[in-house]
């Protein structure tokens, strides 16, 4: 084959010549130049050995590899192109992107054919990232494994490697680490089949090979309290947990054998831990929601304290008589209701009528009862909680929904004259000095400092300090009253104790205040022990 034979000249690409120091664009341009050019490139002896070479390759089945030759001659004929090429007078352009040039691509997939002196570098060593979500818990370690199963196995071993319920309590607190008054929970949990027994392998089923070892306590609890297959708590959930706590605390033994008020102590405790940690006020209590809260402090010291009435939090006995006591008084008939009118006579008939207004009207949260304009026991808890501590976000939460008329989640002047002018009319009745309307603002607007004057938000309100004494001022009477004259006694049992919560000494004083009147009220009935008796037996 003959050099002189190639002819379709006239279809070159001027960028498969790959001329040193030359631009493509002037003979895209010129297509003549790049004829000129592949003619002056064919002449060359270079060329005529390289394809006769290439054909002898073609003929004999060698592997063709043309990238060597052809960069040789590339570099020998670099001082053959013609001058007008090389001494132009524009500066060089900057490298030419090898993504459109198919022949550099080849040329970047095979490296070794370009016998380049530089090595090939190795990306970076991909670096493993350890499991951090398991969709059942993390398994335990294997040190932590052999210990848990080493306990067991001991304890198991002097029952002949199975538990009835009432043995179970030292594996609940011992092993588990949990409070003992949530084994019978846990002995169900496992025991799903009824047998009254828990053997060593279900144990290590549920508790290790579950993955249950390796979990913070709120999941633990969460997990051994929720039904199958749900994802919340409810209220009944809790109640195995106090029936339990009361069989078995020393600090309720007294309530034994009266099983109406063990009934009302357990819902006391069930609908405060749901006002307190239930924020989204639905009933169920997510795994989310009792992370935040402090249930589980409060388990652990009801489960190490034996006087009950130290455990603030949710299972004090003494709340709960002060919350019951409180409730009695009001439901005149002991239907186990309470109407407006019932309502209105709380605190000495503290409370506005517009403010009971809004609370029977459902705004703030709807009724449990099922008996039309009343109030059941449930939403009393609620609303004492909310009325007596004021510093808590529940509560800060629950009177904003009061007094925002429109719901449009900002407190207007309009909306606080209109809760303010009962207030006004009363303090005239009682012949106290009014404070006008417009100097009650002046005060509520700087006590709450809100983002944006004249609109009030929960926000702001959650934001200062004094928003509880703004909502007294706007429908409680004698809070409103006592903030006015700075009540000296209540400033000293604040500084005494400044742990304790606006609710903690409500509590403390209607306590001593309702044992006051039962012993004088036993007294007057003829009974001659009553000195005697402790002031934890009120029922």
């Amino acid at each position: 084959m003959d050099i002189d034979e190639v002819e379709d000249v006239h279809i070159l690409d001027p960028e498969l010549l790959q001329l040193p120091g030359l631009s493509p664009l002037p003979l895209k341009t010129s297509p003549q130049i790049a004829e000129e050019l592949f003619s002056h490139w064919l002449s060359l002896p270079e060329t005529g050995r390289l394809v006769k070479s290439l054909i002898d390759d073609a003929k004999t089945g060698t592997p063709i590899s043309v990238s060597k030759n052809y960069s040789s001659i590339n570099v020998a004929c670099g001082g053959g192109m013609p001058s007008v090429f090389l001494g132009g007078g524009t500066p060089p352009l900057s490298p030419r992107s090898s993504s459109g040039s198919p022949r550099f691509s080849r040329q970047k997939t095979s490296p070794s054919s370009l016998h380049s002196p530089l090595k090939s570098v190795k990306g970076p060593k991909r670096e493993v990232i350890p499991q951090f979500y398991f969709q059942h818990g993390r398994p335990p370690a294997k040190e932590l494994k052999e210990q848990c199963i080493l306990m067991v196995d001991q304890i198991f071993s002097n029952y002949m490697d199975r538990l009835h319920m009432d043995e179970f309590k030292f594996i609940t607190k011992e092993v588990c680490k949990l409070p003992s008054f949530l084994s019978s929970s846990l002995f169900k949990k496992i025991d799903t089949d009824g047998t009254g027994v828990v053997t060593r392998d279900a144990f290590i089923k549920y508790w290790v090979d579950g993955n249950m070892l390796t979990m913070d306590t709120a999941s633990q609890i969460y997990n051994i309290l929720r039904q199958p297959g749900c994802k919340y708590l409810r209220q009944d959930d809790f109640r195995p947990v106090l029936d339990e706590l009361l069989a078995t605390h020393p600090g309720l033994e007294f309530l034994r054998n009266t099983s109406e008020f063990q009934e009302r102590y357990a819902e006391t405790v069930i609908y405060r831990i749901f006002y307190y940690i239930n924020r989204s006020g639905n009933g169920c209590l997510t795994l989310r929601e009792l992370k935040r809260g402090n249930l589980i402090a409060a388990m652990q010291q009801a489960d190490e304290e034996e006087d009950i009435n130290k455990v603030l939090r949710y299972f004090s006995y003494e709340h709960f008589y002060v919350i019951y006591c409180r409730f009695w008084e009001l439901d005149g008939d002991h239907d186990f209701f309470i109407d407006k009118e019932n309502l209105i006579k709380y605190g000495n008939h503290a409370l506005t009528y517009r403010i009971v207004d809004r609370i029977f009207s459902q705004i703030p949260r709807k009724f449990t009862s099922k008996a039309e304009g009343k109030m059941g026991y449930e939403d009393f808890v609620y609303f004492i909680l909310a009325e007596e501590d004021k510093s808590a976000e529940p509560s800060l939460e629950y009177w904003f929904k009061c007094i925002d008329l429109d719901g449009d989640g900002v407190i207007r002047p309009n909306e606080i004259q209109f809760f303010y002018e009962e207030q006004l009319h009363r303090m005239e009745c009682i012949t106290q000095e009014p404070v006008l309307f417009e100097d009650i603002l002046c005060q509520i607007i700087d006590m709450i400092g809100p983002e944006e004057e004249n609109c009030v938000t929960l926000r702001d309100i959650k934001g200062s300090k004094l928003s509880g004494n703004v909502f007294n001022i706007l429908f409680n009477l004698n809070k409103f009253m006592a903030f006015e004259t700075r009540d000296p006694f209540l400033i000293r049992q604040e500084r005494e104790d400044p742990t304790l919560t606006e609710w903690d000494r409500f509590a403390q004083r209607e306590y001593v205040r309702l044992s006051m009147e039962e012993d004088v009220e036993e007294v007057s009935n003829g009974s001659a022990d009553v000195w005697d008796e402790p002031l934890e037996h009120p029922f």
